[in-house]
């Protein structure tokens, strides 16, 4: 599934983590808006997540208010809340209409969620999605192997580089990380 909506992207280097994600909402070929933010923080216990949505944005935070309460039932497990959240997806009368892809991540992992039932666990320290998730996670490859940056470095660059090829991606970023 391919969302004309936006990039979004995670890198984990160590124990540090950033996501980021670009401020553009688009309707068709017309863009609505140039500073949404599409990524946010969830604390469940001692456990920080970092969330981002590409698709539409209603339907993402309804997800996100779904994600939340897994990660409060689950004692924020991120692996276990991310594949509850993906049964309950795709299974529920109400939830599996909904249009959006959410990368969530921690420290030590990061999950690809669909309403397709599909949760992937990329290889390495990248998760990008969105229509410009190929462009950025190739610069943020490209930064990693420099060594010198931070994850929030790579997610500003990579990012920045993304907005410059993608037309569904702006240069208004919101980036949060974990230290």
């Amino acid at each position: 599934m391919i969302f004309h909506s936006t990039t979004i992207l995670g890198i984990r280097l160590g124990k540090n983590s950033a996501m980021g994600g670009d401020g553009q909402v688009t309707h068709g070929d017309m863009q609505l808006k140039q500073k949404a933010v599409k990524v946010r923080k969830f604390t469940s216990g001692k456990n920080e997540i970092l969330g981002g949505f590409a698709g539409a944005a209603a339907d993402a935070f309804t997800l996100f208010e779904k994600f939340e309460s897994k990660l409060d039932e689950y004692g924020g497990q991120l692996q276990r809340s991310v594949v509850e959240l993906a049964k309950d997806w795709r299974t529920d009368k109400y939830l599996r209409h909904l249009d959006a892809m959410l990368a969530l991540m921690d420290r030590g992992s990061s999950y690809i969620v669909s309403g397709d039932g599909n949760v992937v666990e990329p290889d390495g320290p990248v998760i990008a999605i969105g229509s410009g998730a190929g462009y950025a996670h190739a610069a943020a490859l490209a930064y990693l192997e420099e060594k010198k940056y931070s994850p929030k470095q790579v997610v500003r660059k990579a990012l920045k580089i993304t907005a410059d090829i993608c037309i569904y991606t702006n240069d208004q970023l919101t980036i949060l990380e974990l230290t």
